[in-house]
């Protein structure tokens, strides 16, 4: 573990002393029409390479690999869980906006008349719009 904590610090200071190079390198050429891509020390075509894995193994850095092999761990996480993923039916999101917004309009319209939607029943209607809107909520609870 140590050997390879020693390594990757190694690599680390070879790295720093290639973008010192190549940072020198630039402000020393006053050609405009150079390059920025080897500021950093990789040219973007070896790393684009690198991410679309379209590159021959054996011209690859070791820090390339790490990326390599890093973007591969990364990728075959997401596509597990999306496979894992269950999804609602299409009907369920109108659904439980439309029992909140028929219970918030039941309420108004009892608030409003003091007799409507259901005559004779009284305050039982803002019970009748509090139970809509919390079936609603609840189905939110159950949404993926």
């Amino acid at each position: 573990m140590a050997d390879e904590e020693l390594h990757e610090n190694t690599a680390t200071a070879d790295d720093a002393e290639q973008v010192d190079e190549a940072v020198t390198d630039v402000a020393d050429t006053s050609d405009v029409d150079e390059s920025d891509d080897d500021v950093y020390g990789f040219p973007m075509e070896k790393v684009e390479a690198v991410l679309n894995a379209t590159v021959d193994k054996s011209e690859v850095t070791p820090q390339m690999r790490r990326m390599m092999q890093r973007q591969a761990e990364n990728t075959r996480r997401v596509e597990d869980s999306i496979k894992g993923t269950k999804a609602n039916p299409a009907w369920f999101v109108p659904l439980f906006c439309a029992l909140m917004i028929i219970g918030l309009v039941w309420a108004v319209t009892y608030y409003l008349t003091g007799n409507y939607p259901i005559p004779g029943i009284g305050a039982w209607n803002l019970a009748i719009a509090f139970a809509i809107i919390m079936v609603g909520f609840l189905m939110t609870m159950w949404w993926r």
